[in-house]
């Protein structure tokens, strides 16, 4: 069994920047579509960005150009840059298969870290 634990999340004004980490234990990451979902209060959860085992990335196109998401042997990062007051939200590592990884479809969850950012 996978287990997620996030880290990173705080506090910024607008235009700042944060890097977000998740470190896994209990699997392989390279078995996984690995990947970031946010949720903002009273909406859906957002798939933010997503690697698959493959290498390929996708990101949500309200991100693209300033988030960058990459990975090691047991941790994923999320680096945000240009960080705006709608990127503020309760942000959570995900694994899936890589089969619906494009899809920002996971099934193994951490348990969020929270990004606050102030105009």
């Amino acid at each position: 069994q996978l287990q997620l634990v996030e880290s990173g999340g705080g506090s910024v004004q607008a235009g700042g920047s944060l890097r977000l980490s998740c470190v896994a234990s209990g699997d392989l990451l390279s078995t996984y579509c690995m990947g970031w979902v946010r949720q903002a209060p009273g909406e859906d959860r957002e798939g933010v960005a997503a690697v698959n085992v493959d290498g390929r990335i996708s990101y949500a196109d309200s991100v693209k150009g300033r988030f960058t998401i990459s990975k090691t042997e047991n941790t994923l990062f999320l680096e945000m840059n240009s960080l705006k007051p709608e990127d503020t939200a309760l942000y959570y590592c995900a694994a899936g298969s890589p089969w619906t990884c494009a899809n920002f479809r996971f099934y193994y969850w951490g348990q969020g870290t929270q990004v606050l950012v102030s105009s």
